[in-house]
């Protein structure tokens, strides 16, 4: 009984997380092709989507399989790092935001420097070599991280076929919807979703790194559940924390 609440547990845990992850992601590359799309031509806005998922289908045919032959014990401290690193990095953003000492991510924002840069190119072509390279950045990048999350959760909790269809479910039901809506992507609560990968990310980094160091967690993998809370309790405590500093002191800080 034990043993089946810990590993469904673990597995709630690692859906949202890369689920969560997946879609974030997602809304930064939709952002970035829409703008070039509407502002530079369709044609080659495509072209350079192709060649980013191309690119990092080769990447994961080639690194993929490797962590597979990975001793778990090396590999979950690794992958423990790994994901305690960029948790962190997200949690501190998103804490920074939520206490209004960063501004805000805006997705609108974004679409209008995009637009704005993009026009400052000059016309388009039939082959428009600007469009292909933004294009092809926006997607290469924020599908490397996607990949980064999917291989390194999937791989160290055994769940790398979950992994791969709830990120899978994801990109598709961002890009759907987010097609519907064009340029309303603002309307996504993405610092929420941030501030909820953090938190997995840096909890899942916190457990595994301890299974790396032959840590025996009490209750197994249901001490991920205590640590999602602890760690979502403190950054909570940390907000309310620089919300009454920044009211106290009137400051506001654009990082």
């Amino acid at each position: 009984m034990i043993a089946t609440v810990s590993s469904s547990t673990s597995t709630v845990v690692l859906v949202g997380a890369v689920f969560l992850a997946s879609a974030v992601e997602m809304v930064e590359a939709l952002t970035i092709v829409l703008a070039v799309g509407h502002v530079r031509g369709w044609r080659s806005a495509f072209r350079g989507v192709a060649v980013a998922l191309l690119a990092l289908a080769a990447l994961v045919g080639a690194f993929g399989p490797a962590l597979v032959s990975v001793p778990l014990s090396a590999l979950r401290l690794v992958v423990g790092t790994v994901l305690l690193i960029f948790g962190m990095q997200w949690l501190r953003k998103a804490i920074l935001r939520s206490s209004g000492r960063k501004d805000k991510h805006d997705e609108d924002a974004i679409y209008r420097e995009t637009v704005a840069e993009l026009e400052a190119q000059g016309g388009t072509v039939k082959h428009d070599q600007v469009a292909f390279v933004v294009a092809f950045k926006g997607v290469f990048l924020e599908g490397l991280e996607i990949v980064i999350t999917v291989l390194t959760l999937g791989t160290s909790a055994h769940r790398l076929g979950l992994a791969v269809i709830v990120a899978v479910v994801a990109v598709v039901l961002v890009g759907v919807v987010g097609v519907i809506v064009a340029k309303q992507l603002s309307s996504v609560p993405e610092n929420a979703m941030k501030m909820a990968v953090g938190v997995m990310l840096v909890s899942y980094g916190t457990f595994w790194t301890g299974e790396g160091l032959h840590v025996r967690w009490p209750g197994g993998d249901t001490t991920l559940l205590a640590l999602v809370v602890l760690y979502a309790l403190t950054a909570f405590a940390c907000v309310q924390i620089f919300k009454i500093a920044r009211d106290a002191s009137g400051d506001f800080v654009r990082e």
